[in-house]
C-alpha cells in the first residue's frame, strides 16, 4: 500500500521553494510528484516591457548562485538580435569570468550536497570559505559581489584591474591544490560514498530521452558540453575538453563537477597568460537601441548547471518574445524517476546531485 507525504513547500533540502508529494512503501519511494511555481515572476513577460540592456539585472535573479551566467546569455543573444560582435580582449575576459562564476556555483554545490545529506557540515564550511575566495575575485573585476550586470553588448563594463591577473593566477595555484584536499576527505568517508555510488542512476538512454542538461547529462556518458560542440569566445582556442562520467548516479554527478573545476581552473590560467591587449568594454548602454537586424535569433549557453538557450523574437527597442529553456527545469523532470525504488533518506541525496535553483525552474 502506498502511502503519500508532503515534503516542502519549504524545506531545507529544496534549495528554493518546491513541493514533493512523494508516494512510500515503508521507506522505499514509488513515485515523485514535483509541483512547482512558487517563486514564478513572470520574467519571459517583463522583457517585453523593457528597452534590451533594461533587463540584465532580471536575468541574473534567474539564478542567484550564478547570476553572471544568465547575465551573459541574455546579453549574447541581443548581441545576435542586433548583429553586434564581441570584441577579442572582452571574449576573453567573459570567458574567465564566466569559469570563476561556474567555480563559485560548483562549490555552492558541494557545500549543499553535503549539508543535504546531514552530515559533513565541514565540507559545508571549506567550500563556502573557498567560494567566498572566487566573490572576491568577481567582485574585484566588477565592482558587485552578487549580482554584477556586468555585461554589456559588445564586451563588458569594467576593464580588469592592473593586478587581477597576479591574485586570481595565485588563487588558481591554491585551488588546484585544494580540489585534491576536497576529494580526498570525502571519497575516503564511508558514508558519503555509501550515499553516492550506485544511488539515482540514470543511463544515458534515459537522460537522452529526458533532455537533461550538464553535468547530469555527461554524468551518464553523453559527451555533450555548448563550449565544445558548439564553441563561443575563446574555448576552442584554449583547447576546452568535455568532462564525462559513465554510471550516471550520484557519485558520477559529483566526480563530473570536480573534474569540471580542474578544467576551468586550466581554461582560466590559460586565459590570462594568452589574452591580447586592446579594450574589453563594451557600449554604453542606452535605452533606445538600434533596429534589430535579426528578427529571430536563437542563442545556446553551457551554464554551470547545464545548457540554457535564450530564443528572442527581436523588435527594433525591446524583444517582442523572449523563452528560455532553463536546465534546472529540465533536470527536476527527471527526479521522479531517479528517486523510484530508492529509501526516502537517499532523496535529498539525489536532488542535491541535480544542484537545482528553483527561481530558475519557476521563471
Amino acid at each position: 500500500m502506498i502511502t503519500r507525504i508532503n515534503i516542502g513547500p519549504v524545506h531545507p533540502s529544496t534549495h528554493g521553494v518546491l513541493r514533493l508529494v512523494v508516494g512510500l512503501d515503508g521507506d522505499t519511494v514509488k513515485e515523485v510528484e514535483p509541483h512547482i511555481g512558487f517563486l514564478h515572476r513572470g520574467v519571459e513577460k517583463l522583457v517585453e516591457t523593457r528597452m534590451y540592456m533594461q533587463s540584465p539585472p532580471y536575468m541574473e535573479k534567474l539564478d542567484y548562485i550564478a547570476p553572471l551566467s544568465y547575465d551573459e546569455a541574455y546579453v549574447a543573444a541581443v548581441e545576435a538580435a542586433l548583429g553586434v560582435e564581441v570584441g577579442e580582449r572582452a571574449a576573453y575576459v567573459r570567458l574567465i569570468q564566466l569559469e570563476l562564476q561556474r567555480i563559485a556555483s560548483h562549490l555552492f554545490f558541494l557545500g549543499a550536497l553535503c549539508n543535504d545529506m546531514g552530515q559533513m557540515f565541514t565540507t559545508f564550511m571549506w567550500g563556502f570559505e573557498d567560494r567566498d575566495r572566487v566573490l572576491a575575485l568577481l567582485e574585484e573585476a566588477t565592482g558587485q559581489r552578487m549580482f554584477y550586470v556586468n555585461m554589456r553588448v559588445g564586451g563588458v563594463t569594467m576593464e580588469l584591474p592592473p593586478d587581477f591577473s597576479e591574485s586570481c593566477l595565485s588563487f588558481l595555484t591554491y585551488f588546484e591544490k585544494r580540489i585534491g584536499q576536497y576529494e580526498s576527505y570525502l571519497e575516503k568517508n564511508p558514508v558519503f560514498m555509501e550515499r553516492m555510488k550506485g544511488v539515482g542512476v540514470l543511463s544515458a538512454d534515459e537522460a537522452r530521452a529526458l533532455g537533461v542538461a550538464g553535468p547530469v547529462l555527461r554524468a551518464s556518458g553523453i559527451d555533450y558540453d555548448v563550449r565544445a560542440a558548439r564553441p563561443y569566445y575563446a574555448y576552442k582556442k584554449l583547447n576546452f575538453s568535455s568532462v564525462t562520467a559513465l554510471k550516471g548516479d550520484n557519485f558520477a554527478r559529483y566526480k563530473v563537477r570536480m573534474l569540471e573545476m580542474r578544467e576551468s581552473v586550466r581554461l582560466i590560467r590559460a586565459a590570462l597568460l594568452s589574452m591580447p591587449e586592446g579594450s574589453a568594454l563594451g557600449a554604453t548602454t542606452k535605452l533606445i537601441g538600434p533596429a534589430a537586424k535579426n528578427r529571430t535569433v536563437s542563442v545556446s549557453r553551457e551554464l554551470p548547471r547545464g545548457e540554457c538557450m535564450m530564443y528572442m523574437v527581436a523588435d527594433p527597442q525591446r524583444p517582442y518574445r523572449l523563452s528560455i529553456r532553463d536546465p534546472s527545469f529540465i533536470n527536476l523532470a527527471a527526479l521522479p524517476y531517479l528517486a523510484r525504488e530508492q529509501r526516502l533518506a537517499d532523496l535529498f541525496a539525489i536532488m542535491g546531485s541535480l544542484d537545482l535553483v528553483m527561481a530558475c525552474v519557476d521563471r
